[in-house]
């Protein structure tokens, strides 16, 4: 797999443990100041507040990384559904990849901005990192207003000790403004698209099998949809299942860490705010990365990640 390509499942990865972050976020503690804040939040206000975060990591950090910020749509479809609100709000979702550092100072960067987070008095989601992993990662919330950022370590030779930090923050769900109906399968137009968008939905097909309970019908801003990321495309398809009860969560998220486990995908478990780790795979024979999740609704929400082949010339 091409370098670049690497980089970018490692951004999607920070980008998919960021939105498993956010699927409890808006549980909700009967706090009514904070609903209004995410009522009256808009882009602009969101996004401005994602830098700040950012930088707050950043700022201090030494060797002093270089921001790489993806090319991923930062405004989506609202992932946290759990506090009930409608289904047309979006999130705000920055991430940047931490460049033109010496891989071996990844771990060294997602280190400091947890301090520099800790400093600030923002909060861990559920522990802290486990330092005693060469390729750590770290999710915390801001508090009052609730955004919630991961800093993490991609892996890029595992053999060296190698890897490349990058810093994703996520908005709590606002309302949105911009009314697009858009279809996001309508920009699956190539062979190259539709084979991805077949795998995407193959990979989603055996998780289901494993996970062994029914999905749910889907909301807005689940089924297929497209990414680009500089040069790289991917397909995304996301779902989530009914509600479980906390055994019935244990036993499915155990049934799908075995699947991946013995077939061949490498598993990453994930700290979420709900107490169950989220699990995060990577397929080597393809490059798709999986995400399961617990939320607080019971639900379990899975999304699969698969990268776009670039079309070959006529003739090769």
């Amino acid at each position: 797999m091409k370098p670049n390509r690497i980089t970018s499942i490692i951004v999607l990865l920070c980008a998919a443990v960021a939105i498993t972050a956010c699927g409890s976020q808006q549980g909700g503690n009967g706090n009514g100041a904070k609903k209004s804040r995410q009522a009256t939040m808009d882009e602009q206000q969101a996004s401005a507040r994602a830098e700040e975060i950012v930088h707050q990591a950043v700022e201090g950090m030494s060797p002093k990384p270089s921001l790489k910020r993806t090319g991923l749509r930062p405004l989506g479809a609202c992932i946290a559904r759990d506090d009930g609100g409608p289904d047309d709000r979006v999130q705000y979702r920055l991430t940047y990849q931490l460049t033109g550092v010496p891989g071996s100072e990844a771990k060294s960067l997602v280190r400091q901005a947890r301090d520099a987070w800790v400093k600030l008095g923002y909060k861990f989601q559920s522990q802290d990192g486990d330092w005693s992993d060469p390729f750590p990662s770290v999710s915390m919330r801001t508090e009052p207003d609730d955004f919630w950022m991961t800093a993490l370590t991609g892996v890029v030779d595992r053999a060296k000790g190698e890897g490349l930090a990058a810093i994703s923050v996520t908005s709590p769900c606002f309302a949105s403004n911009q009314g697009s109906t858009a279809d996001p399968a309508s920009f699956l137009r190539t062979q190259a698209d539709e084979h991805a968008r077949q795998l995407a939905l193959a990979h989603s097909s055996r998780i289901y099998d494993a996970l062994r309970v029914r999905h749910a019908p889907a909301p807005a801003g689940d089924g297929v949809s497209a990414h680009q990321e500089s040069e790289d495309a991917f397909v995304h398809h996301a779902w989530s299942t009914l509600p479980l009860t906390e055994e019935e969560t244990t036993q499915a998220m155990a049934r799908v860490r075995t699947y991946f486990e013995t077939t061949g995908w490498s598993v990453r478990h994930i700290p979420t705010a709900t107490g169950a780790p989220a699990l995060i795979a990577r397929n080597a024979r393809d490059g798709s990365v999986a995400r399961i999740a617990p939320s607080s609704t019971g639900a379990v929400r899975a999304g699969v990640t698969t990268p776009v082949p670039p079309e070959q010339p006529a003739g090769t």
